[in-house]
């Protein structure tokens, strides 16, 4: 199924962000091969570790579970390896729950053998979904939950920024969908999408990687004619 973004959603969850804040303080198979690339002495502190039993993620519990586990989990920079390169991130602490979000997906290995399922030329690629049956079950494994909107850190969505889509049901909040990120590749950027998404990290590098997936053939619906892998994620020291 095609998750796209820029959809609204209908739940209801109405300024959850704000009071838990105030509680704590303020189709076809591709054969392209991932590209050589110089291995730095960045340490990456992901390795196999052992899953936590962690609850089954709802509405109700979502945002209570993020706000306990930023705390545990501090990490804020991640590599994405991809069929075009390396792609390096930085998340914000300022964005507390997204980034915490990214940081407990990339440790349950969610995110491996995803793919950048809609990609606009001149605009975004979006990855963290799959027409693969197997990255459905592993959302069932985690849960099915939403984000609120936390737009108001004065990031904005420049190129190489990255943000959260917003479900694909109908909802007057703009809930995200905590599977899915999409990364500005305009020049320039997109600043009219920054009151509605979430901007929780930016590409540190590796936009030659975004540049080279932007540009590659799509359907009419966005979707690469060669389907373009992320192939694991991992957070770094």
């Amino acid at each position: 199924m095609k998750i796209r973004f820029m959809f609204p959603v209908a739940i209801g969850i109405v300024l959850l962000l704000q009071n838990c804040e105030d509680k704590q303080t303020s189709k076809k198979t591709n054969t392209s091969v991932v590209k050589d690339s110089i291995v730095t002495e960045t340490k990456i502190i992901q390795e196999n570790k052992p899953v936590e039993d962690y609850p089954i993620l709802t509405d109700a519990n979502a945002m209570e579970f993020f706000l306990e586990y930023e705390k545990e989990h501090k990490e804020n920079k991640a590599r994405i390896t991809t069929d075009f390169g390396i792609i390096d991130i930085k998340l914000y602490n300022k964005t507390k729950f997204h980034r915490a979000n990214f940081v407990y997906l990339t440790k349950r290995n969610y995110f491996d053998n995803t793919q950048f399922y809609r990609v606009v030329k001149n605009f975004v690629i979006q990855g963290g979904s799959s027409d693969d049956y197997n990255i459905a079950k592993r959302r069932q494994k985690i849960g099915k939950y939403l984000l609120l909107p936390d737009t108001k850190r004065g990031y904005t969505h420049k190129r190489g920024a990255i943000s959260m889509p917003s479900s694909e049901i109908e909802n007057a909040y703009k809930l995200a969908s905590p599977f899915q990120f999409f990364i500005i590749q305009r020049e320039g950027g997109a600043d009219y999408l920054d009151k509605d998404y979430t901007v929780f990290g930016e590409v540190t590098s590796g936009m030659d990687v975004v540049d080279k997936i932007a540009n590659v053939k799509t359907d009419e619906g966005d979707w690469p004619l060669n389907n373009v892998y992320i192939r694991k994620i991992e957070l770094l020291d």
